[in-house]
């Protein structure tokens, strides 16, 4: 007996996803390249002002016209920039761009951008993958790092070399406006394994990771875009909860770590924003968590960090406290002359500007900028987007499919033949017939009605009259919001009738909305089918509808607590009826 009670514990432990088996830290790959032939003879080439430059990058569109390539290039060649950061266009105009600033730079440039999402957070034309939030539902991790390795394969097509993704703050505060649905959830352990799978999709693709922010951006309820915010823990709560999956990933190999702009007493009792703090980046981060990797700040444009602050004299502030490379820098030349002038005064020495200027150096050479060649512009749009990149959307967003009612088995919903339910779906939120709408009909015969979230009393008795005589109603909630925040704007009539159809028999509603206002919306929980999708993208709407329909499973669990409905790892899993009837047709073979 107690040598199957090993065997079977022997198994489990066996089975444990790879991304939690790190025992040890594990350096960057890219700094074995810190003392290259290729970085020696870089490093030789640049005056001392230029390897101060190489520690900064500097935001560049490919939608803003001529003036602004201009000043981007003038930048490159004239202040010697290490990087840019790329933000709006499309990946035609922004790899002409890259090639033209590539020619003109001394020192290959590197990269960079946010794409937490993919390339569709900020490039036009191309795929948006599921939000952190519902990668955070799905239960299988190699998924997550699938989505990494193709995000990367798609970023270095664009001519990009580093991600500012993942985010792994841990989500602990539902208003949190900044964070939220871009975090993998409230689980410290889930945080953790998710960004260890994104990252090293990302690394293993040769695109640089950047594990963000920096000591844990979960628990605000400030943008740091719009002011500092503050947190109030005492170290004991940090260390153990939003300090937990940055030490994770540096124990992976993280790459990069980005730095937020956070007031934290705790860690610095100053008062100024982490990016400029020496106690949390020097002290906590490079000494205390032994991290070698690249540090980044958040963008320097942003007012959590520029109140109160000079452009330049912020940027020098930001060295001096120990970050390798600058984000978003707003004066260039100002913010060289400033760490020129700190070297010259004795508060940081040339040797540790060129230890980072190595650092950043190792990077180029790791992504292979040591043999740049120019990208081609054609075809690139049908090669980022590629049958598997949908593919592998779809797949995402099927897993991600979190249920948290299913009285009576109702799904998935079987129409029998000999006695048919007459089935509506109504649509929330939208004015025309939605893409769940659509799918739907492909696999039922109903009928599809819309209202408006803003809608009134008569409108909505209109639509009860409508729905009385059927049997079964498939309701979706859909989301007006470009982002799927946290904040529900309906009617009061609306908000009657979603509790009305609540307590109705054979409702199933769909959310499509970010999964914390479930707790904003009396009576939902109370539906004979509650179906989470996380976000109204046109792939999470059809793999809902086909879930509806038996066409696939639901196995998400949710990454979040909901007020006091539902807890963090509720979900039900559900079989789709294929899979049921191949079950079946096994056990008659017995």
């Amino acid at each position: 007996m107690k040598s199957k009670i090993v065997m079977f514990v022997a198994g489990i432990l066996s089975s444990v996803s790879v991304w939690s088996q790190q025992s040890k830290p594990e350096n960057p790959e890219f700094l074995k390249f810190q003392k290259s032939e290729w970085v020696d003879s870089v490093m030789n080439s640049l005056t001392p002002d230029e390897r101060i430059a190489q520690l900064i990058m500097v935001a560049a569109f490919s939608n803003r016209g001529e003036k602004h390539k201009r000043e981007i290039l003038k930048l490159v060649q004239e202040q010697k920039v290490g990087g840019l950061l790329f933000f709006q266009g499309d990946p035609e105009a922004q790899v002409k761009l890259i090639n033209e600033y590539q020619k003109a730079s001394k020192v290959p440039l590197i990269g960079a951008i946010d794409a937490e999402w993919g390339l569709g957070m900020r490039l036009d034309n191309t795929i948006s993958y599921p939000y952190q939030m519902a990668l955070g539902a799905i239960q299988d991790e190699e998924l997550i790092y699938k989505m990494g390795l193709e995000i990367a394969r798609q970023i270095k097509r664009a001519g990009l070399h580093l991600n500012f993704a993942p985010v792994v703050d841990v989500n602990n505060n539902p208003e949190n406006p900044v964070i939220n649905y871009r975090s993998f959830g409230e689980n410290k352990f889930n945080v953790s394994q998710k960004g260890i799978a994104y990252m090293k999709g990302l690394q293993d693709g040769q695109v640089l990771a950047t594990a963000k922010h920096f000591p844990g951006h979960g628990d605000t309820d400030t943008d740091s875009h719009y002011a500092l915010p503050q947190i109030n823990h005492p170290f004991p709560r940090l260390d153990s909860l939003e300090l937990y999956p940055f030490k994770e990933l540096i124990n992976a190999g993280v790459g990069g770590m980005m730095v937020a702009h956070l007031d934290i007493p705790a860690l610095d009792s100053t008062g100024v924003a982490s990016t400029l703090s020496k106690p949390i980046i020097t002290g906590l981060l490079k000494e205390r968590l032994e991290y070698k990797g690249l540090v980044v700040t958040d963008a320097m444009n942003m007012k959590g960090v520029t109140l109160g602050n000079l452009p330049g004299v912020v940027d020098k502030d930001a060295i001096l406290a120990g970050n390798d490379m600058l984000e978003y820098s707003e004066d260039v030349p100002k913010a060289i002359e400033e760490v020129r002038a700190a070297i010259n005064a004795g508060l940081i020495t040339q040797e540790e500007i060129d230890a980072r200027c190595r650092k950043i150096l190792a990077i180029k050479q790791w992504v292979g900028l040591d043999n740049y060649r120019p990208l081609k512009t054609q075809n690139i749009l049908k090669e980022i987007n590629t049958p598997k990149a949908k593919e592998l959307h779809e797949k995402l967003a099927k897993a991600s499919l979190t249920v948290l009612k299913n009285e009576n088995s109702l799904l998935p919903l079987q129409q029998k033949k000999k006695k048919k339910k007459k089935i509506a779906s109504l649509s929330i939120g939208v004015e025309e017939e939605s893409t769940f709408q659509k799918t739907l009909k492909k696999n039922y015969e109903l009928e599809n009605f819309q209202l408006s979230e803003e809608a009134g009393e008569e409108e909505v008795q209109d639509i009860v009259r409508k729905l009385a005589n059927f049997d079964v109603l498939l309701v979706a909630i859909h989301d007006t919001q470009s982002r799927p925040r946290n904040k529900i704007s309906f009617s009061e009539d609306v908000e009657d009738l979603i509790l009305q159809l609540s307590n109705r028999k054979n409702t199933i509603f769909s959310l499509f909305k970010n999964p914390y206002v479930i707790a904003k919306i009396e009576g939902i929980e109370n539906a004979d089918g509650l179906i989470l999708a996380y976000q109204d993208s046109e792939t999470a709407q059809e793999v809902t509808a086909g879930f509806i329909a038996g066409k696939s499973m639901a196995s998400g669990k949710l990454p979040v607590s909901l007020g006091n409905k539902f807890n963090v790892g509720d979900g039900l899993t559900v079989i789709a009826i294929p899979a049921i009837l191949r079950l079946y047709r096994t056990f008659l073979l017995f």
